[in-house]
């Protein structure tokens, strides 16, 4: 006679995730993956966020945040395999609430009690703590923590918790070598992020830096390249492939040989530099993505959000680089006969934000942490005319809405035809005090990085920008 045997039964649970030694968000990155290797599927995560010391104050400032897993363990199985993975990561508890390089705790086990001298779900601690309530809040605002006390729900919590003294920030991990985004830091300063197009059929700077592997042109995209760095860029956007409306598309080889070659140029620059600056590559491609990371990319800056590959953002996932996901309808071909947006579905603004918080549930549905999202309402792409002056007015709006709170923004406005209908200028490389204008309106927004082709010129209007705004 056979037996069948059920299936172990999955669970739903909620891991907090701290660290507050060494780099405290590759630990939590590393805890994570080991997480994922052992069978605990790690399906959403929250932001990071930085935290003062709670009990223990002589210490460093914390990172925490908090997944959803999925897990057939029990509870005590659980918390046996994370009580591994921390030993593996070398975790040494010397001081209870102590210094630590990682800590996970379950903070939640289906909707289930439990009493044990090893494990309390929920966890005893989560009404009286801030760094543990926002990360959670952000995963199950609607959910109740405590099974007896189902009308209070985890927002409720944290409404009632009282201010805190100094305000908590997100955390976007950029690269290794650059200190993080804190898009909730009033005080931070905005990233100039220099545009690189290596194609000879960008609407604005076509053929300028185009290579055939000529050593005058090299020559020529090394002192770009130098310009860039020297004028005050922060980051640097590659790319191989124009959007502009009725551009084709060019085959992948060609667009590897356009930006590799150039990712590789920046780095060797970068390499006898000390100040750290990020490279970016400009695609939709998947295998692009991969090849420039790869090369030394730091972050892949895609158009489509994502759409257009469904390979791009599992494979972001796998090679755990921070993605800039914009807001685009259809393709770079078909975009502008989509840019109507009817007030009964929110308008303008309420349909920018639907579509990128659809964009952000599919990046985490891929494997995509949450902290290594940044968001770009795409000016230009699919909204015309005023429509991307409205963007500007309300981007604030946008960085406010319910599920993109917390995330940072890129704001790409430089030289794009909406200047040139506003300021009666034609020719896009003279559209410099136009786009000076709708740069310092993103900074006063609240954009985190902004994209310019004026590097020099842009600089110094961010520079001012942040001086009126960022304190």
């Amino acid at each position: 006679m056979s037996v069948t045997q059920e299936a172990p039964r999955k669970r739903t649970a909620y891991i907090a995730l701290g660290s507050n030694m060494g780099d405290r968000i590759g630990w939590i990155e590393k805890a994570c993956n080991e997480m994922d290797a052992r069978g605990i599927r790690v399906k959403r995560t929250s932001s990071l966020w930085e935290t003062e010391p709670m009990y223990v104050l002589d210490q460093d400032r914390f990172v925490n945040g908090a997944c959803e897993v999925e897990t057939t363990l029990e509870p005590l199985e659980l918390l046996d395999t994370l009580q591994d993975i921390e030993k593996s990561l070398g975790r040494k508890k010397l001081i209870d609430k102590g210094p630590r390089n990682i800590d996970l705790d379950i903070l939640l086990y289906d909707n289930i009690q439990f009493d044990h001298e090893r494990l309390r779900i929920p966890h005893i601690g989560i009404a009286e703590r801030e760094f543990v309530l926002r990360p959670l809040a952000e995963l199950i605002p609607d959910k109740p923590i405590d099974p007896s006390r189902p009308w209070r729900l985890t927002a409720d919590y944290l409404d009632a918790l009282p201010p805190s003294k100094t305000p908590l920030t997100t955390m976007t991990p950029l690269s290794s070598h650059h200190p993080p985004i804190q898009a909730l830091n009033p005080s931070r300063k905005t990233h100039v992020m220099a545009i690189l197009n290596m194609t000879p059929d960008s609407f604005s700077d076509g053929d300028l830096h185009a290579t055939t592997g000529a050593d005058d042109t090299t020559a020529r995209l090394k002192e770009t390249i130098a310009g860039f760095l020297d004028a005050g860029a922060t980051m640097i956007d590659i790319g191989g492939q124009s959007t502009a409306p009725g551009t084709p598309e060019v085959p992948l080889a060609e667009e590897l040989a356009r930006v590799l070659p150039a990712v590789r140029l920046v780095r060797e620059e970068l390499a006898t530099r000390t100040r750290p600056v990020l490279v970016s590559v400009d695609t939709y491609r998947a295998a692009v993505a991969e090849a420039a990371v790869t090369a030394g990319a730091d972050i892949v800056n895609d158009v489509s959000g994502g759409s257009m590959d469904p390979a791009m953002l599992p494979t972001v996932a796998r090679l755990g680089a921070t993605v800039c996901l914009m807001h685009m309808r259809g393709t770079p071909a078909t975009m502008n006969s989509l840019a109507e947006y009817p007030p009964e579905e929110g308008g303008l603004i309420g349909g920018i934000a639907r579509e990128l918080v659809a964009r952000v549930r599919a990046a985490e549905d891929a494997g995509v942490r949450r902290w290594r999202i940044v968001l770009d309402p795409g000016l230009g792409f699919a909204k015309v005319g005023p429509q991307n002056v409205d963007v500007l007015r309300h981007l604030e709006e946008l960085r406010n809405w319910p599920g993109l709170q917390g995330l940072p923004w890129l704001v790409g406005s430089s030289r794009k035809s909406f200047i040139g209908r506003v300021t009666g200028v034609p020719t896009p490389k003279e559209r410099i005090w136009g786009t000076a204008a709708t740069v310092a309106a993103a900074v006063q927004g609240g954009a985190d990085v902004v994209r310019v082709h004026d590097v020099r010129e842009m600089a110094q209007v961010v520079a001012m920008a942040d001086a009126i705004w960022r304190y």
